[in-house]
């Protein structure tokens, strides 16, 4: 993130938080890394953005008195467009956390906080925030296409999960591939209410900067939705509503979501329009879970998304993927298509997600050989232990 110290903006109305916030992240603060100011309430954030113009990063509390931090967010970009926002709140406000999430917040932390998740997802935002930054002075002195790409690039990149849930019988791995053009794919896990997880893996209409924009927006909208709306049906339906709403370039995104409960392995989903996940059984045997005939977000107001549920027993895996799978070619204009992704997995079974990931990914390189990659590549795996 540079050398330079990053200030953050913390507003909170319990006097205990700032001296907390100073005791456990003394050392980033003493290494330059990190400038805490402090704020008890929505207005005194306000002046305190007006009198420091390099605060970059807000994380603020929803429930204050005075102005509360949902009111905050909306003023917050008419100081600063570019400021983030992480909000704080108890685990059970959901339905406050989903709002917060969709006027703009970009992440969130639950209290009682955990202060390694806290770091992380600093990190996180001002990554984010840098490599934005590092467009916007880039893009009037771009002189070639190329270098557009790359930088949008990894402003896609920057927002994918790096850190997966490490849930007791499961492990959860993701990975995405960029291709020399940008894509719009992605994949995103939440963490719900009652150790319950949700998975996300989605592919947007077209390519290039337009595309990794409609990304970023998808996957906003989609993790605010999921915040306190159990049902991945309505889930979509609300998504395709905010998307719909707002999509002068008439772009789409085919989602596939899914709500994992880890007590009982039951996988209850929804699929807009994307390629069905494959089941993956102990021995090698395989199936697609049977589609809910839904279609992609954005294209249409007003529409239903039907769920299903099926479980993961022990010893099976879910593989989430998208096209950039399935579609890619080889020198004889041939498909990967869905039965190689299966034969992956009819000689061995890879012994954890991310070497799941990884045959898939090492099974599509040597099958196109020199042939250009033409797609983003995109993975989502859960394993069930057996």
């Amino acid at each position: 993130m540079g050398d330079r110290t990053r200030k953050i903006l913390v507003v909170d109305d319990e006097p205990d938080l700032e001296r907390l916030m100073r005791q456990r992240m003394r050392r980033e603060v003493r290494d330059g890394r990190y400038e805490f100011s402090f704020a008890h309430d929505g207005f005194e954030a306000l002046e305190r953005l007006h009198e420091d113009r390099e605060i970059e990063m807000v994380l603020s509390d929803i429930n204050m008195p005075g102005m509360d931090g949902l009111t905050l967010l909306d003023q917050i970009p008419k100081v600063d467009p570019n400021i983030r926002a992480v909000i704080v709140s108890a685990y059970g406000d959901m339905q406050n956390i989903r709002t917060a999430m969709n006027r703009g917040a970009f992440d969130f932390v639950t209290k009682p906080i955990d202060f390694n998740d806290l770091k992380v997802t600093i990190d996180k935002t001002l990554s984010h925030l840098q490599l934005l930054r590092e467009a916007l002075e880039t893009r009037d002195r771009l002189v070639a296409l190329q270098n557009e790409l790359d930088v949008a690039s990894r402003m896609q990149q920057s927002i994918l999960p790096t850190v997966f849930p490490k849930t007791p019988g499961y492990q959860v791995f993701g990975q995405m591939e960029a291709a020399r053009e940008v894509g719009g794919d992605f994949f995103d896990i939440i963490n719900l209410e009652g150790g319950r997880i949700g998975l996300t893996i989605a592919d947007v209409s077209g390519k290039g900067v337009p595309a990794a924009l409609f990304m970023m927006s998808s996957r906003t909208l989609m993790k605010g939705s999921a915040i306190g709306m159990p049902a991945p049906g309505d889930v979509l339906e609300e998504v395709n509503g905010l998307l719909e709403a707002d999509n002068e370039a008439a772009m789409f995104v085919t989602l596939f979501y899914a709500v994992l409960d880890p007590e009982s392995g039951t996988l209850q989903y929804a699929n807009g329009g994307h390629n069905p996940p494959l089941i993956v059984h102990p021995g090698g045997s395989s199936a697609l879970l049977p589609t809910t005939g839904g279609v992609a977000l954005g294209v249409m107001s007003g529409l239903a998304y039907r769920q299903s549920v099926a479980t993961l027993a022990p010893g099976d895996i879910a593989v989430l993927y998208t096209d950039g799978v399935t579609e890619a070619m080889n020198a004889n204009d041939e498909e990967f298509g869905v039965e190689r992704l299966q034969a992956v997995f009819e000689e061995r079974q890879p012994d954890s997600a991310r070497a799941v990931s990884e045959a898939i990914f090492d099974a599509v390189h040597e099958f196109a050989g020199s042939t250009p990659q033409s797609d983003d590549i995109t993975c989502l795996i859960v394993v069930r232990e057996a």
